[in-house]
C-alpha cells in the first residue's frame, strides 16, 4: 500500500511539474574550486521561478543529510537580513563547508570541511531571499520589490516546487529553521504551509514544527529588552537602568521626543554602550562599524552589514591590528565573485554582476512588526518547537525571546537547568507545554547572534538531542 502511495504522490508531482515548473533548474556539484577531490556531500543548486510569470528566480543551495536521507528530516532554512544569503548560513555555521580562514591571504580561499554541520542530521535547503539576495535575480525592475508578506507567499511557492522537483522528500519530516530577521519568516511560512495542507495542494508537506535561533518576533519587544539584558549584564550601572525605567516608563523603542528625562537616560546609556559589538557584546567592535550608528538604539542590520571588499581590508603583513570577525567574511566576497565558482556553482551568466553576502540595497518593506499570533496558532496544535539564544547577543535578547514565549501562556515542563556537551555547561533550558504542543527553550554559552558561528560543536549537539526527542 505505501509503494502505491508513493508512485501516486511521484505521479501527481510529474502532471504537477508539467503544469507550472517549467522555469526551475538543477545542478548537483560535485567540485568546487578551492577543494581538492570530488566533495564528500552531496551539494546542489538552482533556480526556482516564483511570482508572475515566474519573474522572480530564487537561488538556492541544497545539502543532503550525510546520515540517511531518506528519512532524516529536511530544513528550509531563512537567514536574517533581510538580504543575507543562504551561502552566509551555509559556510559559517551549519553547512557541510566553510573556509580555511586562518590561512587566507587574498586569493581564492581554501575549503575545509565542518566537522559539526547540520547536515549530520538533516538534509537543509538555504535559500537567497528575498529577491536581490545573493544570487537570485528578477527579469523586471518591478520584480525586484519585496516585503515581509510577499516573501511568505514566494517561500512557499517555492518549497511547492522544489519538493515537487523532489518528490523523494515529500514524506520527510519537515521544519522551517532560520535565525535572525528570518524569525519573523518562519512561523509565517509555516502557517502558509498548513494552509496549504489543509487546502489540499500538492504535494502534501510533513510539517513537524520550527526551529528558530535569535529571531525577531516582535520589534517593539526586541528592542525594549535590550535595556535590561544590558543591566543584567553589568554593561550600564543600577542607576543609569532605573533611571532608564522610569523615565521612559519601559518604553526604550520610538521614544516619545518631547520626554528629556527619557532623552537624557538614553544619553547616559548610549555613552556606555557605543564600543560595544551588537551581536557579540565579548568580541571587539571593529572601527569600520563604529560609524555605523543604530538608529533608536540598535535598528541597523546586524547581520546585514556591508562587508564588500572595498570596505573591510585585510590587515597589511606584519601590521598589529586587532582581530576583528567581520574579516573572517572577506573570503566569502573573493570565492563567490570568483568566476570559476560561479561556474561551478552553474549560476546563470549576466544575472549577478557584483555579488555580497549581504545586500543593503534591496527594495523590502518590513511590513510585519509583530508574529507573535502565529506562534499562539502553533501553540494550540501539535507541533515540535526549538527556540534558541545566544546569551551575548545585544541585537536580539534571549530576556525579549523569553519574554514573548511567557505571552503564550505554557505549562513548564521541564524547569530552567543547564544542559551540558563533554561535561561542560553549553548553556540553560527550559521545556514548554500545551496538549501536543512542545516548545523547548535553550541558550548557548558564551555565543553571539548566530550561534553555531560561535559554539557549532555545543548548536550540533543541541540539535541532534532536541531532533530525538532527547532531553537537552
Amino acid at each position: 500500500m505505501e509503494a502505491i502511495l508513493v508512485n501516486m504522490i511521484g505521479l501527481q508531482a510529474f502532471l504537477l511539474l508539467l503544469l507550472f515548473n517549467y522555469g526551475a533548474s538543477q545542478s548537483i556539484v560535485k567540485t568546487l574550486p578551492g577543494y581538492s577531490g570530488t566533495l564528500p556531500f552531496k551539494l546542489e543548486t538552482g533556480y526556482i521561478g516564483v511570482g508572475k510569470n515566474d519573474e522572480v528566480q530564487l537561488f538556492y543551495y541544497f545539502t543532503e543529510s550525510q546520515n540517511n536521507p531518506s528519512t532524516d528530516p529536511l530544513f528550509f532554512w531563512f537567514t536574517g537580513g533581510p538580504g543575507c544569503t543562504g551561502l552566509s548560513s551555509l559556510i559559517y555555521e551549519i553547512g557541510p563547508f566553510t573556509f580555511d580562514v586562518a590561512n587566507f591571504d587574498g586569493s581564492l580561499p581554501s575549503i575545509l570541511l565542518n566537522p559539526y554541520s547540520w547536515t549530520k542530521v538533516a538534509s537543509i535547503i538555504f535559500l537567497d531571499l528575498p529577491v536581490g539576495t545573493g544570487f537570485s535575480y528578477a527579469k523586471t525592475s518591478q520584480g525586484y520589490v519585496s516585503s515581509d508578506t510577499k516573501s511568505v507567499k514566494d517561500s512557499y511557492t517555492f518549497l511547492r516546487k522544489w519538493l515537487l522537483n523532489h518528490p523523494m522528500f515529500i514524506k520527510n519530516p519537515l521544519y522551517v529553521a532560520g535565525e535572525s530577521y528570518g524569525g519573523k519568516l518562519i512561523p509565517m511560512v509555516a502557517l502558509e504551509i498548513l494552509r496549504g495542507n489543509e487546502a489540499g495542494l500538492q504535494p502534501p508537506m510533513s510539517l513537524q514544527g520550527y526551529i528558530m535561533g535569535n529571531g525577531e518576533t516582535i520589534l517593539t519587544n526586541d528592542y525594549n529588552s535590550r535595556i535590561p539584558y544590558l543591566h543584567r549584564m553589568a554593561l550600564i550601572s543600577d542607576q543609569y537602568f532605573e533611571s532608564a525605567k522610569t523615565s521612559c516608563n519601559e518604553k526604550y523603542y520610538n521614544r516619545d521626543p518631547n520626554n528629556l528625562q527619557c532623552l537624557h537616560a538614553f544619553q547616559q546609556i548610549e555613552k556606555c554602550i557605543e564600543n560595544i559589538n551588537l551581536v557579540h557584546i565579548l568580541e571587539p567592535n571593529c572601527e569600520k562599524f563604529k560609524s555605523s550608528k543604530p538608529d533608536d538604539f540598535g535598528r541597523r542590520r546586524s547581520l546585514s552589514e556591508d562587508d564588500s571588499i572595498g570596505h573591510l581590508m585585510l590587515p597589511a603583513s606584519g601590521q598589529d591590528q586587532q582581530w576583528c570577525r567581520e574579516h573572517n567574511y572577506i573570503p566569502c566576497g573573493v570565492w563567490a565573485n570568483d568566476p570559476t565558482v560561479q561556474e561551478a556553482l552553474h549560476i546563470r551568466t549576466g544575472t549577478i554582476t557584483d555579488w555580497s553576502r549581504c545586500n543593503l540595497n534591496i527594495s523590502y518593506d518590513r511590513n510585519v512588526d509583530n508574529v507573535l499570533q502565529y506562534h499562539e496558532f502553533f501553540s494550540k496544535k501539535g507541533y515540535e518547537v526549538l527556540i534558541f539564544s545566544g546569551d551575548h547577543d545585544l541585537a536580539c535578547p534571549y530576556v525579549g525571546t523569553l519574554e514573548w514565549i511567557s505571552m503564550l501562556n505554557l505549562t513548564v515542563e521541564d524547569n530552567w537547568r543547564p544542559w551540558n556537551v563533554d561535561g561542560q555547561v553549553a548553556g540553560y533550558t527550559e521545556k514548554y507545554k500545551k496538549k501536543d504542543f512542545n516548545l523547548t527553550f535553550a541558550t548557548v554559552k558564551g555565543a553571539g547572534h548566530t550561534c553555531a558561528e560561535y559554539k557549532p560543536k555545543e548548536c550540533l549537539a543541541m540539535l541532534q538531542r532536541w531532533i530525538s526527542r532527547r532531553p537537552l
